[in-house]
């Protein structure tokens, strides 16, 4: 029955994130075709990569964590193309944690919600961090944005956000007291995701950092 609710949360968030996010990729090439034939063929491509990592993970529950960290850069060099030079991303995975299990699309909408509430509503250039590190027998995941942080969020607070939600639950599911799930302010602005749950590693593939 767990293992139902999490497949079911996970075709949930799938149906959540693909339309959405083709829409405004699509919608941004149509925009770059004829004024920047380049980017337009860049975001092409990368869609293409997204859509084959998509079909090849569809029916899995969980990934290696280097699957997941190609999925994510794959939806951020789309989204850098977007937003130029407001958008930069720094990635801090330790190599050892590359083959470790991973929930799928884990990572993307937190991402993807960062993007949403930090860098869409900016003028100024606003970083985002993916870190990866074990810490005790657990895999720490961690996702930080230098955005205007939590206070200027209206509305529902952002920790009740559906995507979030979705992976607070699916964590629940898959893991129940054995992860963490945390939202804070980042250590100088903006937000913080931070996730924690058993580390199980796949193989003992050691994968260098992009």
């Amino acid at each position: 029955m767990k293992t139902q609710l999490a497949q079911a949360q996970l075709r949930a968030l799938k149906m959540q994130l693909h339309p959405h996010f083709l829409f405004n990729t699509l919608h941004s090439i149509s925009c770059l075709v004829r004024d920047d034939p380049a980017k337009a063929n860049s975001m092409i491509a990368r869609l293409g990569d997204f859509l084959r990592l998509t079909l090849e993970h569809s029916d899995d529950q969980l990934v290696t964590l280097q699957d997941e960290m190609e999925f994510v850069r794959c939806y951020l060099e789309i989204e850098q193309v977007r937003f130029g030079d407001r958008l930069a991303v720094q990635y801090e995975i330790e190599k050892t944690t590359m083959s470790a299990q991973v929930p799928h699309l884990i990572l993307q909408p937190v991402v993807e919600n960062a993007i949403q509430h930090a860098i869409a509503p900016s003028t100024e250039p606003v970083g985002i961090t993916i870190i990866a590190r074990p810490l005790d027998g657990m895999l720490r995941l961690e996702v930080r944005d230098t955005g205007p942080g939590m206070r200027t969020v209206t509305g529902s607070h952002i920790g009740h956000r559906v995507g979030l939600n979705n992976i607070r639950a699916r964590l629940d599911r898959l893991y129940g007291a054995q992860c963490t799930f945390e939202i804070a302010s980042g250590p100088a602005e903006g937000v913080a995701v931070i996730m924690q749950f058993p580390l199980q590693a796949v193989c003992n593939a050691v994968v260098d950092l992009v």
